[in-house]
Order: structure tokens, then sequence, then C-alpha cells
């Protein structure tokens, strides 16, 4: 073998050697559809990196990271209101070093309220992947001057509109009645002074309500039916009722609707923390990221995916959501001890009220 050629060869062992030396076994602690089959192919084929998927959940999650210290994955997927309350009393997440995250390829709104919620002692401990929203759903070509929770409660809709006797509705009519239950997080005095005014509301509109919907295909039964046709409701089941009924849609409301997000965070004793950066990264590409849309059926926080997905989704999408809309999105951060108390004796009071 002459000089060249063992020099070429050479080169080609080192270059092989050093991506295997890269190429590390990414454990991911995920929701279901969050992670598709296709995606990992494309993932492994790139990087070198192999991903063994865990579906769970959020109870599931930090439960499996209290009880290993953060042990056993090097990536989870908990909802950004699971972060700050775990990491604070368990310590099972290690912060993110955000110069390894491409920060460009994200929704600038949506990455910097999940780093605010995701804080802890002045370190970020989460940046956003999938979320979604509830909001109103709307005949528009009868109730379409319903923009806003509190539209609900106009005479001209009486008797055919619907919501659930859950926290989101308490939240969703303060921010229409011009308040903002989550500055009051910290204040229980503020706190229960706006859900009193909340619950004033509500019982007043209470016969404008057919019914206090508990289910989806309740509520989306009652929508095709006619009987309702304005109510509060998620993303995803609005856009599915407009795929059947032209004039039905998801309306994002004027005062923003309520937003959650589930996000990436690194489990404190992961293994792998650059294979999780890869992963992050390529995920949020948005034609990949398009790709777990079309999986998850939630859309993602990379910024131009919508672009990639159906045409059918993406104009639902963009015509719930404009980027004011998008940037008007009240996320909701994590619940402090005691206002699930002050919530529920409140939507006691109203469903007992005549």
């Amino acid at each position: 073998m002459n000089m060249k050629s063992t020099t070429a060869t050479a080169l080609v062992l080192a270059l092989t050697a050093g991506h295997a030396a890269q190429a590390d076994t990414l454990r991911l602690l995920t929701w279901g559809g969050y992670a598709p089959d296709n995606v990992i192919e494309l993932f492994e084929a790139e990087t070198g990196h192999t991903v063994e998927v865990t579906p769970s959940n959020n109870e599931e999650m930090i439960a499996k990271l209290r009880a290993t210290g953060g042990g056993g994955f090097d990536l989870a997927q908990p909802s950004q209101d699971r972060i700050a309350g775990p990491q604070t009393e368990f310590g099972i997440y290690k912060p993110i070093d955000l110069s390894k995250i491409d920060s460009s390829q994200f929704i600038a709104s949506m990455l910097s309220a999940t780093q605010a919620n995701t804080t802890v002692e002045g370190e970020v401990y989460g940046v956003p992947h999938i979320w979604g929203t509830s909001g109103l759903v709307v005949d528009t070509k009868i109730a379409g001057a319903v923009a806003d929770y509190t539209d609900l409660c106009s005479d001209e809709f009486a008797g055919r509109v619907s919501y659930r006797l859950r926290r989101p509705t308490l939240i969703g009519f303060a921010f229409a009645m011009g308040l903002d239950p989550f500055a009051a997080y910290g204040d229980e005095a503020a706190y229960t002074e706006i859900m009193g005014q909340v619950e004033q509301e509500l019982i007043s509109c209470k016969s404008n309500v057919k019914t206090y919907w508990n289910g989806g295909d309740e509520l989306m039964n009652l929508i095709r039916s006619g009987e309702v046709v304005a109510s509060m409701a998620w993303d995803t089941g609005g856009w599915k009722l407009n795929s059947e009924i032209e004039n039905v849609t998801f309306v994002a409301p004027a005062s923003g609707a309520l937003g959650w997000i589930d996000t990436f965070v690194l489990p404190a004793r992961g293994q792998a923390d650059e294979a999780a950066y890869d992963w992050i990264n390529f995920v949020m590409r948005p034609e990949i990221a398009a790709m777990i849309t079309a999986q998850a059926g939630n859309f993602t926080a990379s910024q131009g995916a919508d672009a990639f997905a159906s045409d059918d989704l993406k104009a639902r999408y963009q015509a719930s959501f404009p980027q004011e809309a998008i940037d008007n999105i009240r996320w909701y951060p994590p619940v402090p001890a005691g206002l699930e108390v002050i919530e529920g004796s409140v939507l006691d009071r109203v469903n007992a009220a005549g």
C-alpha cells in the first residue's frame, strides 16, 4: 500500500472512530406521538445516535425522575408548569445550556415564556416543544360576534353556549374581565378577590348556558347538532369540527388563548447531554417539526413549521393564530399551593347557584 492510500485510510478510520465516539443512546421520556418512528430513523441516520423512547405523562415523569434522583433518562418532556416546583423540591433536573440550543428555530414568544416559567435561582431548566391552547369554538355564521370569553354571556346567545366548570373557565373569564389572575398567583388575598368577581360573572351567566360540558365528544355533538353555537374548548377540537362544518372553527379570544407547553428538560443524572441537544435542535427544524405535528396532532414551537403542515391543517392554524394571537397567548405558570382550594370553592358555589 502506498503512502497516499495509507494516509487516506487512516483519515477515514479516524473520522469513523470520532463519529462512533460521539454516538450515544438517547433515553427519551416523552408523551405518545412526540417521537414518531420516521423522525427517529432520520435522526439516527444523520447523527449516529440511537433513541430509546419511554412513553409517559406528567405524573409518571415526575415520579420516575424523583425515584432515581433524576437518573435513568437523558431527556424528558414535562409540561412547563411541572418544572420549577419539582426542581426546587427534588432537584431532578439540570440547567439547560442555552448556547447549545439553536434559538432561531423557536417561536420567540414561546421560548421566552418557557424560559421565564422554568427559571430557578437564575438557571433555565426548560425550552418549549409541543403546545396547545383553549379558547373559543364558534359557529361563525351564527355567533360571529363572540370574540372573547365573556361574550358567551351575551343575551343574543342565551341558552346556546357552553363551557366547563373547571379552572380554565375561571382563568379565561378573569382575563376577559380585564383582570390578571396569573399576576395574583403570589397573593392569595388578591387571587381570592379576582375569583370572587369571576364567580359573580359566572353566576349571572348561568341562564345562557345550555349545559356545562365534561368531555370533548359531548361538546362536539352539541355543536354538530346546532344546540350550542359558541363554547370554550381546545384548538384541536375546533379544527376537527372545521373539517366537518365549514363555519365552525377555533377562535383565539381577544384577551388571549390559554396555553400549555410541553418542554424539553435534562434529567439531573442524564448521561447523554450532547445527544439530547442534538435531538432538540433536530426536531425543531421546521420540516421535522411538521412530521411530529402530523403524528401528535398539536403544533410545535418551531418557527415556520406550519408551512410544512398539510394544507388543511395549515389553513386552520393560520386562520386561528395570526402572529399577534400567538404573541397574546396566556401561558399557564406553575400553580402555587392553596389556589386550587380557592378555585374549587368558587366552582362549587357557581354550580349550586340558582
